[in-house]
C-alpha cells in the first residue's frame, strides 16, 4: 500500500517549491518545513493514524491531506483540454499553462520567463550565486533541494537505481541512463570526420581526433614536455618528477596511475569479478571499457 503524507509539505509532491525544510525525516531523509509536518509524515513510516483514499491505493497522515487528494476522483479540478485531474485549484491554473504556453514570471535580469514562480526562484540564483541549501555533514551549498538530496547520497552510500541488465546501483537516474547508454547499448553517434570510427560520446571522439591532428594540450610544468591525454601527464609527473600519488594493491602491493586501473588490477587478479553481462551473448567482463569493446564484435562496425 501506497502511504503518502499531507502533500502541501513534502518535497517530493512538491518539487518547485523552493521554501527552506530544516526538519529532517531520519527513515527516508525527506525534509520539511514544520516541526508538526514531520511529525505527521513519520506516521507514515510507523503506519499509525493512517487516512485511506476508497477510491485507490493511497494513504495519508492526515485528513487535509486525504480531502486534497480526493478531489483527483470528484474530478473537482479538472482540464478541460486533457482531462488531467488536480487536487486543488493552484495546481490546475498552472497545469493549464502548459497547453496556453502563458509565461507569466519574468527574469528582471536576462527577461527569461516561465510558467511557475517557483521555476524563476531556482533561475534568479544563476544570477544571485545565492546557495540556500546547505549539507549538515560537510560545508557544501546548493541552489537547488533537489541537488542537495542528491549530495546526500555521498555521504549515506545510497544507490537507489539499478541497472536491470548488470544490477549495478547508481546514485542518480541521470547516472543510470547513461550508464544503459554506454555499457549496454551498441549505439555510436559520433563519427570521426578522419577515419570515420564512431565513439559513443563527444568527449571520446574530441580525444580521438588528436590522433589526427597530433593536438597535445597537457604540457608538463616541469620540463615543458607535451602529452595528448591528461593520463600519459599525470604518468609523466610521477615516474618522472615523482609528483602524485600512486594507488597500491593491499593485496600484492603492485602500484597503478589511477584508481580506475587498479579497481581493473583487483578485480582481474584478486576477485575474478565480471559484472557487465553483453545483452547479444553470454560473455562477462571486468569493466565497462572491456564490454564496449566487445560489442563492437556484435557490431555493424568492426
Amino acid at each position: 500500500m501506497k502511504t503518502e503524507a499531507n502533500s502541501n509539505d513534502d518535497v517530493t509532491d512538491h518539487p518547485h517549491d523552493d521554501k527552506p525544510r530544516p526538519y529532517l525525516c531520519t527513515v527516508c531523509d525527506k525534509r520539511f518545513r514544520t516541526k508538526q509536518s514531520l511529525t505527521r509524515h513519520r506516521k507514515k513510516h510507523t503506519g499509525e493514524n493512517l487516512y485511506s483514499c476508497t477510491q485507490c491505493e493511497k494513504c495519508f497522515s492526515s485528513q487535509t491531506g486525504l480531502y486534497k487528494h480526493m478531489n483527483i476522483h470528484r474530478d473537482k479540478y479538472k482540464c478541460t483540454e486533457c482531462g488531467k485531474c488536480c487536487s486543488n485549484s493552484q495546481l490546475l491554473a498552472t497545469h493549464r499553462r502548459s497547453h496556453s504556453g502563458e509565461k507569466p514570471f519574468e527574469c528582471t535580469v536576462c527577461s527569461k520567463r516561465f510558467s511557475e514562480a517557483g521555476n524563476l526562484v531556482r533561475h534568479s540564483r544563476i544570477h544571485s550565486g545565492e546557495k540556500p541549501y546547505k549539507c549538515h555533514v560537510c560545508v557544501k551549498a546548493f541552489s537547488e533541494s533537489g541537488h542537495l538530496n542528491d549530495h546526500m547520497r555521498v555521504h549515506t552510500g545510497d544507490k537507489p537505481f539499478k541497472c536491470s541488465l548488470c544490477n549495478k546501483c547508481l546514485s542518480k537516474s541521470s547516472h543510470l541512463h547513461r550508464h544503459k547508454r554506454l555499457v549496454h547499448s551498441n549505439r555510436r553517434p559520433y563519427h570521426c570526420p578522419y577515419c570515420g570510427k564512431m565513439f559513443k560520446t563527444g568527449t571520446a571522439l574530441k580525444c580521438h581526433v588528436r590522433i589526427h591532428t597530433d593536438a597535445k594540450p597537457y604540457s608538463c610544468r616541469h620540463c615543458l614536455q607535451c602529452f595528448a591525454w591528461h593520463v600519459q601527464l599525470k604518468a609523466h609527473l610521477l615516474k618522472s618528477h615523482n609528483e602524485g600519488t600512486w594507488f597500491t594493491c593491499d593485496i600484492c602491493q603492485q602500484q597503478f596511475i589511477t584508481r580506475s586501473k587498479l579497481k581493473l588490477h583487483s578485480l582481474q587478479r584478486h576477485e575474478d569479478v565480471k559484472p557487465y553481462v553483453c545483452i547479444e551473448c553470454p560473455k562477462r567482463f571486468c569493466t565497462a571499457t572491456e564490454l564496449r569493446s566487445h560489442h563492437l564484435v556484435h557490431s555493424d562496425y568492426k
